[in-house]
C-alpha cells in the first residue's frame, strides 16, 4: 500500500496470538511493526533495546515467549521462514508492547528461530514440591545423579517459584523431571496446577521422568507419567516413588534416576536414538 512518500506492507500472522494479528513492513525506513511478536510485558522509561539491561530484556523476552507463543510454535516457525523468504532489510522491529529492538533486531528473530523448534539447551529442571520435605530429599538425591553425568540442572521448588517463571526454563530445558507426593489419591495443587498450565502449552521434544512419596497409596508418579506422555514427552524412567521417609538405600535409586536421565541426555548429544519406556 502507497502512502505517498512511503510504502506499507503486509503479512499475516493468524494466531500469534489473536485470529486477527497482522505484520506491517515499513518499507523505506525498514521497520517491522510486528504486533504481539518480538514484544515483552516490560514496563520501561526506556524505549529501545540498547537502552536497558541485556539479561532483563532477553528474560522478558523468553518469558513472553515461553507462556503465550509456545502453544502456537509450529506457526512461528512457518512465519519467520515467510519472513525470511521475503528477504525484507529489517532495522528495527516494533511490537505492540515491550522494547523496540533497533540496535540488535537480529537478537530476538535468532531467539524466535530456536524457540519455535523446541531446541533445547542439553539442561534438566528437576521441578517439585513437597509436603514434608521427603520428595524434596529425593529431588536433591536425583540432582546429585545428574551432576554425576555432568549435566547442568536446576531444582525448582514449585512452592516459591511461579509457574510463568517455571515456564522460561521450561521452553529451553532438554529434560523435565517431575516430583510430588500423593494427596488423597492425587498429586498436591501446586503440580496439578502446573501440569495444567504447562499442558496447555505444549512443550515438546523434552526428556521426562517423575518421582514422589507417599504414605497409601502412591497414584502422583502414575499422574505426572501420564502427563508428560500427554504431551509427548520421551519418559526414559518408570517412575520412583518411596513410601514415607526416604532412607538410603532410597536415595540411591534417586541418584541412579538422575543417572538415567543424564545418561539419555549425553545420548541426544552424541545424536543417538532414545527410546521411552512406557
Amino acid at each position: 500500500m502507497s502512502l505517498g512518500e512511503k510504502t506499507l506492507s503486509f503479512v499475516e500472522t493468524r494466531m500469534l496470538h489473536w485470529p486477527d494479528s497482522m505484520f506491517t513492513y515499513l518499507k523505506e525506513d525498514q521497520i517491522l511493526f510486528s504486533s504481539d511478536a518480538f514484544g515483552e510485558h516490560l514496563a520501561s522509561s526506556e524505549r529501545f533495546d540498547d537502552e536497558v539491561n541485556q539479561d532483563v530484556l532477553m528474560y522478558e523476552a523468553t518469558k513472553y515467549y515461553a507462556n503465550i507463543l509456545t502453544l502456537y510454535s509450529p506457526l512461528v516457525k512457518k512465519l519467520i521462514k515467510q519472513v525470511q523468504d521475503m528477504h525484507l532489510p529489517i532495522k528495527m522491529i516494533a511490537p505492540d508492547h515491550g522494547i523496540i529492538w533497533r540496535k540488535n533486531p537480529e537478537k530476538i528473530l535468532e531467539a524466535y528461530s530456536r524457540w519455535c523448534v523446541n531446541e533445547g539447551n542439553g539442561k534438566a529442571l528437576v521441578i517439585y514440591d513437597s509436603m514434608w520435605h521427603s520428595t524434596e530429599m529425593m529431588a536433591k538425591s536425583i540432582a546429585a545423579g545428574l551432576l554425576d553425568k555432568g549435566i547442568n540442572y536446576k531444582l525448582v521448588n514449585l512452592q516459591v517459584n511461579h509457574r510463568s517463571n517455571v515456564m522460561c526454563d521450561v521452553l529451553e530445558a532438554s529434560a523435565i523431571i517431575l516430583g510430588c507426593p500423593t494427596l488423597n489419591n492425587g498429586m498436591l495443587p501446586r503440580m496439578a496446577g502446573f501440569l495444567m498450565y504447562m499442558r496447555g502449552l505444549r512443550p515438546t521434544n523434552k526428556i521426562g521422568a517423575a518421582f514422589g512419596s507417599f504414605g497409601w497409596s502412591g497414584e502422583a508418579v502414575k499422574l505426572m507419567n501420564t502427563a508428560m506422555k500427554e504431551m509427548n514427552f520421551t519418559l526414559v524412567h518408570k517412575g520412583l516413588k518411596v513410601q514415607y521417609v526416604p532412607e538410603h538405600g532410597h536415595l540411591e535409586e534417586c541418584v541412579e534416576l538422575g543417572h538415567t536421565v543424564g545418561q539419555a541426555l549425553l545420548d541426544i548429544k552424541e545424536g543417538k536414538e532414545v527410546e521411552a519406556v512406557i
